[in-house]
């Protein structure tokens, strides 16, 4: 799979992917500044949203137009007011792409109609991204698979029969290029519901790239998945929790993402590959194993006994497997304290 430059396969470093969201607080000013942060923390791309309220639902009120569950960061809140304090305005989009093109990041977005997919296109988008939420949303992939273009899709709150619909519907329409990202969607997610262990048999289940759409907190669920064969990671990130933003809670800040690029790239460098013996860079090691060494000087003659031979550090005596074998033996000369024991003096 390959989104402009960036390659993404089992072999490639992992590729990832801040999530701005509406940590913007509907300043332009601000979503700029994440942008220039996020560029500055190594993400390989910034993401949005691109969706007005009135693109996801209605302005109503009671039922579940309103949020009341219990564990929701957003209990209280009625959806089309949420969706209209988190939306990235649509004239906003321009900037944003234009600015991260400065800056050297990717940027693309999730659209949740299909005007949204049209926008995105005439903006130059080198892929999409397909929300956990709008993966049945049949007819909008329809349309994002026929723009031709690389697509991303997280799998949250889906069975795996909802998922091979999604797939199927996607490739049926021209999609090429997928990749597939494990989501728990909950916010934040805990560790313990994060299921990791799906990715690689996700990967082998559909035949294409998969990574992680990461809602928990820190960096340890991503590094671990790289591990199991994620190579694109999306987290949400925001200048500061403390300032606040409607995904504020689950994002990660600044110092915190570089720390997630890094170590999901250090994680990917120490897969390598399945290596036994000796490595050259080892080699240097070798002399600090241990090995057969005189303790207690010898006189010549004298047999070889616990008291005056030892199995100790440095190396370049007999191996230890040899000292059994040495015990009650002779020694041809006479042997100092410190030397090594060969068997040449025996």
């Amino acid at each position: 799979m390959k989104i402009a430059n960036f390659v993404i396969a089992p072999d490639s470093r992992p590729f990832v992917i801040a999530e701005m969201s509406g940590n913007h607080n509907q300043s332009l000013e601000r979503a700029l500044q994440i942008v220039k942060a996020a560029a500055d923390s190594g993400a390989h791309a910034i993401k949005l949203q691109t969706y007005t309220p009135d693109t996801l639902t209605i302005d109503h009120r009671g039922g579940l137009f309103d949020i009341t569950d219990e564990h929701s960061l957003w209990k209280g809140r009625n959806l089309y007011d949420l969706y209209k304090e988190a939306m990235t305005p649509y004239e906003w989009h321009k900037p944003i792409f234009e600015y991260a093109k400065e800056l050297g990041v990717l940027c693309f977005s999730t659209p949740f109609d299909e005007n949204a997919v049209d926008m995105l296109d005439e903006l130059g988008a080198p892929c999409h991204k397909i929300a956990s939420f709008e993966n049945n949303h049949h007819p909008l992939l329809r349309k994002i698979a026929k723009t031709g273009k690389p697509v991303i899709m997280s799998t949250g709150i889906s069975a795996l029969g909802d998922i091979e619909e999604s797939v199927g519907v996607l490739r049926s329409n021209g999609c090429q290029d997928l990749a597939l990202l494990k989501c728990t969607s909950s916010y934040p997610a805990t560790p313990e519901n994060t299921n990791i262990v799906t990715i690689p048999h996700m990967r082998e289940m559909f035949k294409c790239e998969v990574g992680l759409s990461d809602h928990t907190m820190g960096v340890g669920a991503a590094v671990a998945a790289v591990a199991l064969g994620a190579r694109i990671i999306e987290k949400h990130f925001c200048l500061s929790r403390a300032e606040g933003g409607v995904d504020s809670a689950f994002s990660l800040e600044p110092d915190e993402f570089k720390l997630l690029v890094t170590e999901t790239e250090r994680a990917f460098l120490a897969l390598g590959e399945v290596q036994y013996g000796i490595m050259k860079a080892e080699e240097k090691s070798l002399r600090y194993k241990r090995s057969v060494y005189v303790i207690k000087d010898i006189n010549e003659g004298e047999l070889l006994t616990p008291e005056n031979i030892s199995i100790i550090r440095p190396g370049d005596g007999l191996a230890p497997k040899y000292y059994e074998r040495l015990l009650g033996r002779p020694s041809k000369q006479k042997l100092q304290r410190g030397t090594p024991l060969t068997w040449d003096l025996i």
